[in-house]
C-alpha cells in the first residue's frame, strides 16, 4: 500500500467563510465554506482516494479491500469497517451554536453510533476570536435547562481569546462552541451526532430558528467545572510535541525546519498527517513519495513501517494522529 491523498468534501454552511478555498488551494467559486472533511468515513460522506492505484475508491471500500493493512489489526478488531477518525478544517465566519456530543455508550444506545471525541487545533484567529469549552460554574441539569430558555447559558461557559497553536481536547460530555474568526483543524471520532444547545436565537432565510436538542443534551452533558480547558505545551523546534493521547486518537504536533524520520514499525494503526503550514516532501519504506503542502491530509495505511519528513525552504507544520 502507499500514502493515501483524498478528495476534500467541501460543506457550505450559514457561518461558514472564505478563507479554505485559498488556504488549500483550490480552484472553485464556492462561498461560505464553513468545513473540508479531508479524510471521512461517514455514511453518505466518504473520502474518495485522489491518488494511485486506488483512485475513485471511497473510505469505506478501501477499509472492506484492506482490512487490517490499512487501519491496523486491533482497529479493525474494534471498528471492523468503519473507519475511526474523521479529519475536518472548520472555518467559522459567525459563532457556530452551543453544543455537546455523546459519549460511546449514549451514542450507541440512542444512534447505533460511535460518539464524539475531538480536538481542536488552531490554525489562525482573526482578532478578537473565541472558542467556548467547559463550564466557569457549577450548574446542574435543572438550572441548564432554566439558562437555554432565559439566554443566559452561554454566562456560565468558559471564553478564551484565541491565537494560532492553542489546542482544545472535548471529550465527548464537554459543552462547547467556535466562535467567530476562528480557523482551526479538527480531529475527532467518526460520529456525526451534534446536540444543539443553543443557537442565539437565530432565523434562516425563511426566518425559521434551527431546532435544538435541550431534553437530548441535558443528559449528554458532563457538568464537572475545571479551571483551566486548554491544553498547554511547550513548543518546540524539529521534535514530536504529543498534544493528545486518548482512547480515541494520539495527536503530536511537528513543526519541522529538517528532515524527520518516523518510525512505526510498533504502531498497530494507520497515521495520518495533517499539514496547517509550509510544504514537505514525505517518503515511505517502500520508495512511495509524495508532497504535501498546508490545507492538503494525507493517510499512511498500517503497512508503512517508517517515514521520512524532509520540509521544503520555508519549514513545514504538521499534526500527526492515529488510534
Amino acid at each position: 500500500m502507499y500514502p493515501l491523498k483524498f478528495e476534500p468534501i467541501l460543506k457550505q454552511m450559514l457561518w461558514g467563510g472564505d478563507k479554505l478555498i485559498p488556504f488549500k488551494h483550490l480552484n472553485s467559486s464556492l462561498t461560505g465554506v464553513g468545513e473540508s472533511w479531508e479524510v471521512s468515513g461517514v455514511e453518505g460522506n466518504e473520502s474518495v482516494v485522489a491518488n494511485g492505484p486506488d483512485k475513485g475508491l471511497n473510505l469505506t471500500e478501501m477499509v472492506r479491500r484492506y482490512r487490517e493493512e490499512l487501519v491496523g489489526e486491533a482497529n479493525y478488531a474494534r471498528f471492523g469497517n468503519l473507519f475511526p477518525l474523521l479529519i475536518k478544517f472548520i472555518d467559522a465566519k459567525q459563532d457556530l451554536s452551543i453544543q455537546v456530543h455523546p459519549t460511546d455508550e449514549l451514542a450507541k444506545k440512542r444512534h447505533n453510533s460511535l460518539g464524539k471525541t475531538e480536538m481542536w487545533y488552531v490554525i489562525g484567529a482573526d482578532k478578537g476570536a473565541k472558542l467556548r469549552s467547559g463550564f466557569s460554574e457549577q450548574i446542574d441539569a435543572k438550572e441548564y435547562k432554566e439558562r437555554v430558555l432565559n439566554n443566559t447559558i452561554t454566562d456560565v461557559l468558559q471564553e478564551y481569546d484565541i491565537h494560532a497553536g492553542d489546542v482544545f481536547f472535548l471529550p465527548a460530555g464537554r459543552v462547547h462552541s467556535i466562535g467567530a474568526g476562528a480557523f482551526i483543524a479538527e480531529i475527532q471520532e467518526t460520529s456525526n451526532i451534534t446536540y444543539r444547545i443553543y443557537d442565539f436565537n437565530r432565523k434562516d432565510a425563511n426566518g425559521n430558528t434551527r431546532e435544538l436538542h435541550t431534553e437530548l443534551a441535558r443528559d449528554a452533558i458532563n457538568y464537572e467545572v475545571l479551571d483551566d480547558y486548554r491544553t498547554h505545551y511547550e513548543a518546540e523546534k524539529d521534535e514530536p510535541i504529543e498534544l493528545v493521547a486518548s482512547p480515541y486518537f494520539t495527536t503530536s504536533l511537528y513543526d519541522m525546519t529538517e528532515e524527520i524520520s518516523c518510525d512505526y514499525s510498533e504502531l498497530d494503526s494507520f497515521v495520518i498527517f495533517i499539514c496547517m503550514e509550509g510544504s514537505c516532501l514525505v517518503k515511505d519504506n517502500e520508495g512511495n513519495e509524495l508532497t504535501m503542502r498546508a490545507g492538503e491530509t494525507i493517510l499512511l495505511p498500517a503497512t508503512t513501517q517508517s517515514v521520512t519528513v524532509i520540509p521544503q525552504a520555508e519549514g513545514v507544520k504538521l499534526l500527526e494522529t492515529y488510534v
